[in-house]
């Protein structure tokens, strides 16, 4: 076998699976169960790209294993626990998808605070002709609270100043280098902001951060944006709030159970709602595999990989 053998776990458009083909001997797994692969390569395997989860069954189906390089930013589907018990590497593809994803974050933004939607239903349903559409709250100089100011978090800043948009964030700890306005709570920042874009890592430690006191505190103008992950916002008590008008509006890229999307979600007129594509652009994932590719083979190589998560 010449090329280096590899399980490739979830899916993808065709080009970017070929891409990995090129190089790689794919042995693919859709759903991420291992009884999808024969005895043998179970037994060789020792190498795996995370385009899907990466369960801690499915680790240890495989004993070989000694690399899972994920292909994307977040690695909260792979379970790093178990990884972590038998020494396994992990890499991932940081910085890839910031400027993608911020530039949807500015889009689901501006979709809603301008009603682009409602006002293209308006206009493809012949009323234009009829009535004027309502006037709506322009966006420059609204306040912006980002929550997580990382990279991404930075790339919104970055977007949000160059319409006017005052910007604060609440974070770990303040970081020196922003001149953006620090928060020491995220209550606080809510109460600011005018929106409120959640960039945060996800995972345990900032699961339902954004809770029903933290949308009361955004108020009845306020809108809330995610392009993080669906589970950083106590998606229950958003829906209560938007139904309520506690809050105005959510442009949301991730849900907190995804590909399933509530009822009550999609019958809101105030929410735009997006398929996780904050960093789904052809370009991103070209590079994204690039980044996946290098790893894979920095590690049959023998040399040093080139983004590994720190463990």
């Amino acid at each position: 076998m010449d090329k280096p053998e590899i399980v490739f776990v979830g899916g993808g458009p065709e080009w970017y699976v070929q891409r990995f083909a090129d190089d790689f001997f794919l042995h693919r797994l859709p759903d991420g169960n291992a009884g999808g692969l024969n005895d043998q390569v179970r037994s060789r395997v020792r190498a795996l790209v995370a385009a899907g989860p990466v369960s801690a069954e499915l680790i240890a189906a495989l004993p070989r294993l000694e690399l899972i390089a994920n292909a994307g930013a977040g690695y909260d589907k792979v379970d790093m626990d178990a990884a972590a018990r038998r020494s396994i590497a992990v890499t991932n593809t940081p910085d890839v998808t910031d400027e993608c994803v911020a530039d949807l974050a500015m889009a689901l933004l501006l979709a809603v605070a301008r009603d682009v939607l409602r006002g293209d239903r308006f206009v493809r349903a012949g009323k234009w002709t009829q009535n004027s559409y309502p006037l709506v709250r322009k966006v420059g100089d609204r306040k912006v609270g980002i929550l997580g100011m990382g990279r991404i978090g930075r790339a919104i800043a970055r977007r949000a100043a160059a319409f006017n948009m005052p910007v604060g964030y609440h974070n770990r700890k303040p970081l020196e280098s922003e001149a953006y306005t620090y928060f020491n709570s995220l209550p606080e920042l809510a109460a600011w902001a005018d929106v409120l874009v959640v960039a945060c890592p996800g995972g345990t430690a900032t699961h339902h951060l954004v809770d029903r006191a933290v949308l009361k505190a955004l108020g009845s103008e306020g809108i809330v944006v995610n392009i993080s992950r669906g589970a950083v916002i106590d998606e229950q008590a958003m829906i209560e709030a938007l139904e309520q008008g506690e809050i105005a509006g959510a442009g949301l890229d991730v849900f907190e159970h995804e590909p399933f999307v509530p009822e009550r979600l999609m019958s809101l007129e105030n929410v735009v709602l997006m398929p996780h594509r904050g960093g789904g652009t052809i370009e991103t994932w070209e590079d994204a595999c690039d980044l996946v590719k290098a790893n894979l083979s920095a590690f049959f190589e023998s040399r040093a990989l080139l983004t590994p998560v720190a463990g």
